[in-house]
């Protein structure tokens, strides 16, 4: 049985409660020597829906990641002002989980001790402790893997931990840098399925971030390009698939719709004026 499967035997969906993210306006400029500066992401305004499935795909160093760690509130905006639920984002907030390519694992603890140590913020008594810590590796398929140490687990596992180390937080906004950027094919398209079943389950708002063009096609429900350096959104597409996707079977209308958004990150041709 898969990890998607076995996480629709665990519990009910949840009922989702807030997360409506508004970007407005918000443009990030990082000072340099001498009172030179660098323009890392260009006025930008968009709105990430609760609940919503959202993927910010651009090539890399176009700001992508600097967005979304303004959204965490580990980068303050230059202009502009970003809101959870009507609330300014002004640092790190709980409501908030971030799921990096690096697992950011502690190699001192066992998978289950890593999801424990997150859950120590909400003083729960040992049993309720183990049990949630638990509960959340099931969710990802790893219930069996709950003693091993992140030496002894796979890529894909180690990042099916950090999944449910962050879940478990019970985050009303999930974002994700590249978090599959690093797994072989075979382990990414698994990862996609079991992601998108927890996401069924939690329904945190996620933003996941990626360069890669087919991952976003096959996961989100909404997809914004943006340019190169200095980054904007240049195109909103809006994907009315139902899921499981598989890139063969997308259709002609969204071939149609990879090969734009190919054409808009491909690099500009060099002039040629010899």
């Amino acid at each position: 049985m898969s990890a998607a499967e076995e996480l629709a035997k665990v519990t009910a969906p949840l009922t989702p409660v807030g997360g409506f993210v508004e970007i407005d306006g918000v443009s990030i400029v990082y000072g340099g020597r001498r009172g030179a500066s660098s323009i890392a992401l260009q006025t930008t305004s968009i709105d990430l829906a609760p609940s919503s499935f959202t993927a910010l795909i651009g090539p890399s160093g176009c700001g992508k990641s600097t967005l979304m760690n303004a959204i965490a509130g580990f980068v303050p905006p230059s202009t502009g002002g970003i809101t959870i639920d009507a609330a300014e984002v002004d640092g790190p907030s709980p409501q908030v989980g971030v799921i990096f390519q690096q697992y950011a694992l502690f190699p001192w603890f066992t998978a289950i001790g890593n999801v424990k140590y997150a859950l120590k913020r909400f003083n729960l008594d040992r049993d309720e402790l183990e049990s949630r810590a638990l509960q959340a590796l099931t969710e990802v398929g790893l219930q069996k893997q709950a003693r091993k140490f992140p030496g002894q687990l796979s890529g894909g596992m180690k990042q099916r931990v950090a999944i449910a180390r962050t879940l478990s937080l019970e985050p009303k906004v999930l974002l994700m840098d590249e978090p599959f950027g690093a797994l072989d094919a075979q382990t990414r398209l698994t990862m996609h399925d079991l992601l998108l079943a927890v996401w069924e389950k939690h329904r945190p708002t996620v933003l996941f971030v990626t360069h890669d063009v087919d991952e976003s096609l096959l996961l989100a429900d909404t997809i914004h390009v943006m340019s190169a350096a200095p980054g904007r959104i240049v195109r909103t597409y809006t994907i009315d698939m139902q899921r499981p996707r598989r890139v063969e079977t997308l259709g002609p209308e969204l071939l149609a719709v990879r090969a734009e958004i190919l054409g808009l990150l491909k690099p500009p041709e060099p002039d040629d004026e010899h």
